[in-house]
């Protein structure tokens, strides 16, 4: 009998709700019976369950079973708040993560949220994990696609001002995009995917007259794409394109700016919603929420969407074999 897939969980930024969510979601049977599990994060968190090793070894780890992996952290900081120390403390975990993931030592990698404040406090003036993953792998085309049941939204550009992200709506970038969608899903297990490409303007501009950016841009945009072998509808009126792709009429939906994606994913998968970076050379998913500070050493945190991440990733890299 097969084994289950090994899959490495980062903790992300101690000072806020990862480690706590993380531990909570190791309470669940589905959890525990999808996957067996590497933990990586600061000594002084590690659950005393989890033998503590220095390397890893799929033998090692039990059927439904964990161990940690300890990485570099300061010696105290402050729940709830961007520090220094706990931005190079959530660097160290996912650098780790990362480096068993590209070696194939595990079979999926899932991280817990990190501060992005707390990575520039620390050096490291990223947007965020997405763009360290890809910098570290040397991949350029590689993108944030967030699930929500059956709506999956790959999105053209992530955490910026509205008015800069309005001008990455290239034709050229619409077109990368795209393909990448498509060989994303196909990668997912979707053997023919449908995508839809999400308008900009109220009702996809009614023909230039609310905007002309269907016209000029998205339009050719997919009339390209499909030349290339993408099965692309659009551009599609984005107050209609997300409930459609939700009751199962498209198999993924490109989104133009962060916002237009991630209100349908949060609305429709709240206890459900992950991410999974499509683009890079190993399988990475994580629960789409962030730290939380206003909620860290509380004990009240959702520990749900991690859950879900975490079976999800289990059953993508069942998958993936």
């Amino acid at each position: 009998m097969a084994r289950t897939p090994l899959v490495a969980l980062t903790l992300g930024d101690p000072a806020g709700i990862g480690p706590e969510v993380c531990a909570k979601a190791f309470g669940e049977p589905e959890v525990r019976a999808a996957a067996r599990y590497v933990v990586i994060g600061p000594a002084k968190l590690r659950c005393p369950a989890f033998p503590e090793v220095a390397e890893v070894r799929d033998a090692d780890v039990p059927e439904g079973g964990a161990v940690w992996m300890s990485t570099a952290a300061p010696e105290s900081w402050e729940m709830g708040r961007a520090q220094a120390g706990c931005g190079r403390a959530a660097l160290a975990a996912l650098r780790r993560g990362h480096e068993l993931a590209l070696a194939g030592a595990v079979d999926a990698l899932v991280t817990a949220p990190v501060c992005k404040e707390a990575l520039h406090l620390a050096g490291e003036p990223v947007e965020g994990q997405t763009e360290l993953l890809g910098r570290w792998c040397g991949v350029d085309d590689h993108q944030m696609l967030a699930v929500a049941g059956e709506l999956r939204v790959l999105l053209l550009s992530r955490h910026l001002a509205l008015r800069a992200a309005l001008e990455l709506v290239t034709e050229e970038r619409v077109v990368r995009h795209l393909a990448l969608l498509d060989r994303g899903l196909r990668g997912l297990g979707i053997a023919e995917p449908r995508v839809a490409l999400a308008g900009l303007n109220p009702h996809a501009g009614e023909g230039g007259r609310y905007g002309r950016e269907e016209l000029e841009v998205l339009e050719p945009a997919a009339a390209r794409a499909r030349a290339e072998g993408v099965n692309v509808a659009g551009p599609v009126s984005p107050d209609a394109v997300f409930a459609a792709a939700a009751k199962g009429a498209y198999d993924g939906v490109l989104a133009l700016y962060h916002d237009q994606a991630f209100i349908p994913i949060k609305l429709l998968g709240e206890g459900e919603g992950y991410t999974v970076l499509l683009g890079l050379p190993y399988l990475r998913v994580s629960p789409a929420h962030g730290t939380a500070f206003d909620l860290a050493g509380k004990g009240v945190a959702r520990h749900a969407d991690l859950a879900h991440a975490l079976v999800e990733a289990a059953r993508m890299a069942r998958a993936r074999r």
